[in-house]
């Protein structure tokens, strides 16, 4: 009863602000006003008021908002440990397969962007050398360039 009363004295204070809106010209603000404040009157006349005053002093409608809360929060969960650890057995698996196929078998030394230019440590005769000692021989190079 006092939600309605409530919800009834702010669209006539709503009416009246554009009432005097309108009376100083601004005729679209106020017909703005207009629509804002009878919302509050309509939702009385349709009953959503009394619903949602009715819903705010019940335990079971609180207890039904926690469960659906708690389904939510165990939903959102399991999505993110799916998520992290990249779904069942079967997604693992092909994601395996798919990461190997992805990587070239025989791939070249990554370029260190000179344009073409060799670290100083590396032999002219053979370019592409394939090891671990490729590997630190760049790391090497880099360092006595610097005087490390």
């Amino acid at each position: 009863m006092i939600a309605e009363t409530i919800c009834a004295a702010g669209s006539a204070a709503g009416l009246g602000v554009a009432a005097i809106t309108a009376y100083r010209k601004r005729f679209l603000a106020a017909t703005r006003i207009a629509a804002y404040s009878l919302i509050p009157l309509g939702l009385v006349l349709t009953g959503a008021v009394g619903w949602a005053v009715d819903t705010a002093f019940s335990p079971t409608a609180w207890v039904g908002f926690g469960l659906l809360g708690g389904a939510w929060a165990l939903f959102s969960t399991t999505r993110a440990v799916e998520r992290r650890s990249g779904g069942g057995r079967k997604e693992r698996k092909a994601a395996g397969a798919a990461q190997r196929e992805a990587v070239a078998p025989a791939a070249s030394a990554p370029s260190l962007g000179r344009g073409g230019s060799r670290p100083s440590g590396r032999s002219a005769a053979n370019p592409t050398s394939a090891g671990a000692g490729d590997d630190f021989s760049d790391i090497e190079a880099i360092l006595k360039k610097h005087g490390i």
